[in-house]
């Protein structure tokens, strides 16, 4: 049984306290896609079993979250029969000091929008390796497109000036990461094309570019994900915050100065014990 490495232990601890502080019995729950969301899905499952919540339905990101909550007994609906949800809980790639994220690195961003942006609250999990001061170099932005002339719609996304200085590579192998592991094109749960664009420097517009994108046609969505964090639960060495935009406290100050605590700390401590 090998021990759970730290990322992992952040993302447990960031998908229990979700599930912990924002599900209540007769919730309607949107679950998210990835290896964080993977504990939230974990939490819900082991709280329904022992009785803890009750009277639960859930909505699934995936495929993969589907077979995951199938497996742990979550009762599940769709947005077809259920088009507000009370919460739903996910991870994601990127999160500027705007509270914007970039999600899709999993392949589900669509999915996960159509369930996200019909929640009343949205909950993002992620650890503080996920946190930048601007999208962009931290994390290519995955663009879903149709396949039909799929290059073409690439070569519209490049000339978009909000889109400058990005270096559009459609992603291949598995659609689930944007690694190239296969020769043939990813295909995505609705059976599209994911075009990730890599940029160097931070995107000078994201509430531009976002809406630039999504007029563009033949692209599906995006995975920028603007104006739709209720709150942003954050795990690092320092613990476990919560942060929400009506705060207005920048998460990203939060993490420094909690760390900038920390070794002013230390050091107090250092000098009283070279005191003694």
């Amino acid at each position: 049984h090998c021990k759970m490495s730290t990322q992992d232990e952040l993302k447990k601890q960031t998908g229990y306290r979700a599930v912990d502080d924002y599900v209540r019995s007769g919730m309607v729950v949107g679950l998210g896609t990835g290896s964080t969301a993977y504990y939230a899905v974990e939490r819900l499952g082991e709280k329904l079993k022992s009785g803890e919540l009750t009277d639960i339905v859930a909505i699934p990101t995936s495929i993969r979250t589907k077979e995951q909550a199938e497996s742990l007994g979550i009762p599940l609906v769709t947005l077809d029969t259920h088009s507000k949800l009370d919460v739903a809980i996910d991870g994601a790639d990127n999160v500027d000091p705007g509270f914007n994220l970039v999600k899709g690195g999993g392949g589900a961003l669509l999915r996960e929008k159509m369930v996200e942006l019909a929640a009343d609250t949205f909950i993002v999990i992620v650890d503080e390796s996920k946190l930048c001061d601007g999208l962009g170099p931290g994390f290519p932005i995955p663009v879903e497109i149709t396949p039909f002339c799929h290059e073409h719609t690439i070569r519209v996304i490049s000339d978009l000036p909000s889109c400058a200085g990005c270096k559009p590579v459609l992603r291949m192998g598995s659609s689930s990461n944007n690694k190239c592991d296969g020769d043939e094109i990813a295909v995505t749960d609705n059976g599209n094309y994911i075009v990730d664009l890599h940029f160097t420097g931070n995107i000078k517009n994201v509430p531009k570019m976002a809406a630039d994108l999504k007029r563009v046609c033949g692209v599906v969505d995006h995975g920028i994900f603007s104006g739709m964090t209720s709150a942003v639960i954050c795990a690092g060495n320092e613990g476990v915050t919560v942060t929400t935009p009506q705060k207005k406290d920048k998460i990203i100050f939060n993490v420094v100065v909690a760390s900038a605590v920390a070794t002013s700390i230390a050091l107090i401590a250092t000098a009283i014990s070279r005191r003694r």
